[in-house]
């Protein structure tokens, strides 16, 4: 049995043009499309994002201004304008106290068909005070007093240019008409135990809600439409899982000499965690189904040696490994740190960059194609049609954010078979996150630091003490210290107050000469090399930088990282910078020097990052302070566009949501009991249509 060929029919009126809708036109269309709405099935997903309480009352004297108030009145006069561009005031009384409505720009004929003099109307709006008197501009609703009155709790949709509330309610309603009889796709006993109603009354009930709470993410209705949607993704992931599992790999598996090599060379043995990675992986590669395993490690937990380790079971296989770094300078500083690893194993390590002059990289390319070369290491330049392996076994995507999807295809399709892939990322991400982003591949943390490694301390300090700051960092210098200096800016710019990097490295280079130098992205690359060397063998002691050097910059005699206005820094992005340090046995010093007065965010932000050097507890704080999107960067963040569901608020549903995928599949492969049958439908009501080929044979 194979997935359907298309959406079933009863999902058709949901999925048609949204101006099949009464009353949409062209104008509201477009608005709608604005909004990303256009058709009827995205608009019952759109649920309002907040409600306004109407309070009612039966005297002008009971408000409590400033209120928004529900009350009926006598229309008693009205006073227009005696000069233009003043309001239209219409004068009401309740009998005992008066109110006046004020409107600008009315147009006079429908003043008077809606409030005309002696008519009795019921008004609904905000209530003020002005100079003692009360008084509504523009009130929400006029009605007579046999219309149907607005209720106590009303909700608020977004909206674009062009659309009112009323209009977003009344097409919303035409919309739930259009629900089709589905069968239950969650679970009976998960929605038992959380008490959650059916699909559409949980529709209708978000789309309606009686009270502010009703408005939460743990309500009960709201709670329910977000686990279909996570049900949906994570069913998605677990077919691709699936699907990734079927193509054949190959196995490599090792016999350790190489590996034993490396570790009797340590100085010390690796973390536990390290060495369960290493067995994860191993483990992986020896199986003939293909690796796709995220190695995800806080800064400083030791992902290069792992990354080696997991080459080195490639090559004691009789195959090769790549390992791709995303820029320029973090390519070969892997490729430095892990030579001397390579020689003590005894195998030829590479490196591959777009800066290879000729010669040179004609002689690699010869000696990868014959397999001389066991490991390289390179840029995206190992993307390149001329880049050929004699028999590549793994490929080793470092900080695999910055590569997109279709590189990484590109990548896959260097082997005859496609290589196992181990993707690494610095950046700890939040459980909820990684199981959204990364769902459909394996995991190993490490989260233990390699011993010898020193705690960092982590101080705060006002740019206003700029001297107190270069002194200790003279004093330090003279006992032989190497420190960086991150700056915001490359140069100055009149759009903002930022200290520019080339303007600090003047100031600097003037208090401490030739001890000093500048690394920045927009440098030639030589330079940047130089600097860098200059820096890495003590030359120089103090490197002025932009976060260029955020990345894998690993000098372990450095001992004192500076961060001007750090509060414009992101939390993680803080986080990577201090990791610069604290990487040799020396005691070391990050100094947060901000601009004052911090805001509530900035304080947070720099108050966090003092208080712990967990990257996953600061990943959770960034999380909740910037969202989802924004923690991994929106543009290249691969999250799935959820529409009610909130990963930062309900990340244990997504959880919840995973397991039951896996095990729906593991006992229904190919979705034909009732339940998978109704998981169809979610999914193309979802559109999950690419997860929805992936249902066959399992």
């Amino acid at each position: 049995m194979t997935a359907p060929k298309g959406r079933p029919p009863a999902l058709f009126p949901l999925f048609a043009g949204i101006d099949t809708l009464p009353g949409i036109g062209p104008k509201g269309r477009a608005a709608l499309e604005q909004m990303g709405i256009d058709k009827p099935r995205d608009l019952i997903l759109t649920l309002p994002a907040s409600g306004i309480t109407r309070r009612r009352i039966a005297r002008i004297a009971d408000a409590r201004a400033p209120e928004i108030v529900t009350i009926t009145v006598t229309v008693t006069r009205h006073h227009p304008p005696q000069v233009r561009g003043r309001p239209f005031r219409v004068h009401c009384s309740d009998g005992e106290g008066d109110l006046t409505l004020v409107f600008f720009r009315p147009r006079d004929n429908w003043i008077e068909s809606q409030l005309p003099v002696g008519a009795r109307r019921v008004i609904s709006g905000k209530l003020e005070l002005f100079d003692g008197l009360a008084q509504m501009v523009h009130p929400d609703h006029i009605l007579a007093e046999d219309e149907a009155l607005p209720p106590s709790f009303e909700p608020v949709y977004p909206l674009s240019a062009g659309l009112t509330q009323k209009g977003m309610a009344k097409a919303v309603d035409a919309a739930l008409t259009r629900l089709p009889k589905v069968d239950e796709w969650i679970d009976p006993q998960l929605i038992a135990q959380r008490g959650w109603p059916s699909f559409a009354e949980a529709l209708h009930q978000a789309h309606a809600p009686q009270s502010p709470g009703a408005l939460s993410p743990d309500s009960p209705a709201r709670a329910r439409l977000a686990y279909d949607e996570f049900l949906a993704h994570q069913m998605t992931l677990a077919l691709v899982r699936r699907d990734r599992r079927r193509l054949k790999g190959r196995a490599s598996a090792g016999d350790g000499a190489l590996r034993s090599r490396v570790l009797d060379s340590l100085p010390w043995a690796p973390t536990g965690a390290q060495a369960r990675a290493v067995r994860e992986i191993a483990d992986d590669m020896a199986s003939d189904r293909r690796m796709n395993r995220l190695l995800q490690g806080d800064v400083g937990a030791g992902k290069t040696l792992v990354a080696l380790m997991a080459a080195l079971v490639a090559v004691e296989a009789g195959g090769q490994a790549v390992l791709m770094a995303p820029t320029e300078i973090l390519a070969r500083q892997h490729a430095r740190a892990l030579e001397p690893l390579a020689r003590a194993a005894g195998v030829r390590l590479a490196a591959l960059t777009g800066r290879d002059k000729r010669d040179l990289r004609g002689q690699i390319l010869t000696d990868l194609a014959d397999g001389t070369i066991d490991i390289l290491v390179g840029t995206h330049a190992v993307f390149q049609k001329d880049v050929t392996f004699h028999d590549l076994r793994l490929a080793i995507i470092d900080e695999q954010h910055r590569f997109g999807v279709a590189q990484r295809l590109e990548l896959s399709a260097k082997g005859d078979v496609p290589p196992d892939m181990l993707i690494m990322t610095a950046t700890p991400i939040p459980r909820s996150l990684a199981l959204s982003q990364y769902g459909d591949l394996d995991l190993s943390v490490l989260d233990e630091k390699p011993p010898g490694r020193q705690p960092i301390t982590t101080v705060m300090i006002a740019d206003t003490r700029l001297d107190q700051v270069t002194e200790r960092l003279r004093a330090a210098m003279a006992q032989g210290a190497r420190a960086y200096w991150v700056c915001p800016l490359v140069e100055e710019s009149e759009v903002t107050d930022l200290t520019a990097a080339e303007a600090r490295f003047t100031h600097l280079r003037a208090i401490f000469g030739e001890r000093v130098r500048l690394i920045h992205g927009q440098m030639p690359p030589d330079q940047r090399d130089a600097a860098m060397a200059d820096f890495a063998d003590g030359t120089a002691q103090l490197l002025v930088a932009t976060t260029v050097i955020e990345v894998g910059v690993d000098v372990p005699q450095a001992t004192i990282m500076v961060i001007e206005r750090a509060e414009s820094f992101g939390l993680a992005q803080l986080h990577q910078l201090r990791g610069r340090v604290g990487r040799g046995s020396g005691a070391s010093t990050c100094l947060l020097m901000y601009h004052g007065p911090l805001n509530e965010t900035g304080a947070r932000r720099l108050t966090t990052l003092r208080d712990t050097e967990d990257g996953f507890r600061i990943a959770e704080v960034d999380l909740e302070m910037r969202g989802a999107g924004d923690v991994i960067g929106t543009a290249q963040s691969g999250l799935p566009r959820f529409r009610i569901a909130d990963l930062e608020h309900q990340a244990g549903l997504m959880a919840v949501a995973r397991q039951d995928a896996r095990a729906l599949l593991e006992r229904d492969a190919v979705l034909e009991t009732p339940r998978g049958q109704a998981l169809r439908l979610l999914m193309w009501l979802m559109q999950q249509d690419q997860a929805i080929r992936l249902i066959q044979v399992g």
